[in-house]
């Protein structure tokens, strides 16, 4: 006798297309590190040292510091940022399936693809999965790009930063402004990945292409503007999260927590010490945005 309730049915995960992602994202990590970096030191020099302009920092890194200096603090994010986009990519491919496998079972069989505000939430979902490693990963960048130059020169490196912390704070102290960390990753990530796939669905749609067929420098451009999109609409938390993370331990602590840091930087600069840094940061933003998508895409094409 056949049952009169309808039979759930869902999407069967792919693992394999999950593998290439995780495998395209540490590519693109790596890329976007290289390409990025120097833009980077200016931008949190930026964030935590009051005045100047971008150009009157990087003159001035490159002249106290040298050009080498530009790349100060490379090694934790090469190696984490690699990590940490290939967790992104990976998790955003994993919770991008379970949306697809929840719009099918409810009915979307035609089209069980993502819309705009869905794609913001499996972005928002892969960059908090992905703040377990950035949190401290960044920590320590922070650490070293803000260091005193010289003699006066605190840390040897990432890991003598990593140790002097865990012994000052405990490991806990690795994950100072995590609170902030996990807001500017859910949203920032969630803007970053909906707004590339509304790009690109919107070439797919304007040129009636698929998109393996789209060029690489649309792929390029629309990445690009992504990343403009991120750093945008989530410049104010990155600014509170650089705050936290240069600020002092025990008694040369200056924030108490992202509150007290959000209160501080509004009285001391109000709208614009919130968006301090903002020239650099969008300036970067175009070329890794860009190098990241193009560098995954192209990855994925070649692990067929």
């Amino acid at each position: 006798m056949q049952s009169d309730t309808k039979e759930i049915k869902s999407l069967p995960m792919d693992y394999r297309e999950n593998a290439k992602d995780l495998a395209a994202g540490a590519a693109g990590g790596v890329a976007q590190v290289l390409i990025g970096q120097p833009f980077d030191i200016v931008k949190v020099r930026l964030q935590t040292q009051f005045g100047g302009s971008a150009l009157t920092a990087a003159r001035n890194i490159y002249a106290q510091e040298g050009a080498r200096s530009f790349y100060k603090g490379t090694l934790v994010p090469l190696l984490g940022v690699g990590a940490c986009v290939s967790i992104q990519f990976g998790a955003f491919h994993g919770f991008r399936q379970l949306i697809e496998s929840y719009n099918y079972r409810n009915g979307h069989t035609k089209d069980p693809g993502l819309s705009l505000p869905q794609f913001y939430l499996a972005g928002g979902a892969a960059g908090v999965t992905n703040s377990l490693i950035s949190g401290p990963v960044e920590h320590i960048r922070i650490r070293l790009q803000t260091q005193p130059h010289g003699d006066a020169q605190l840390y040897s490196g990432p890991w003598d930063c990593a140790r002097k912390i865990i012994r000052l704070e405990g490991p806990a102290g690795l994950y100072r402004g995590q609170v902030v960390t996990l807001l500017r990753e859910f949203h920032g990530y969630g803007v970053w990945f909906a707004a590339y796939e509304g790009l690109l669905g919107f070439l797919q749609h304007h040129e009636q292409k698929k998109r393996e067929e789209l060029p690489n420098w649309q792929i390029a451009i629309c990445g690009g503007l992504a990343g403009e999109a991120l750093w945008l609409l989530s410049h104010p938390l990155d600014v509170i999260k650089s705050k936290m993370q240069s600020d002092g331990f025990g008694p040369n602590q200056k924030y108490h927590n992202m509150r007290h840091a959000f209160k501080e930087t509004w009285v001391t600069g109000g709208i614009r010490g919130l968006f301090q840094g903002l020239g650099p940061a969008l300036l970067r933003a175009m070329p890794v945005s860009a190098g990241t998508f193009a560098t995954v895409e192209l990855v994925r094409k070649l692990l067929v």
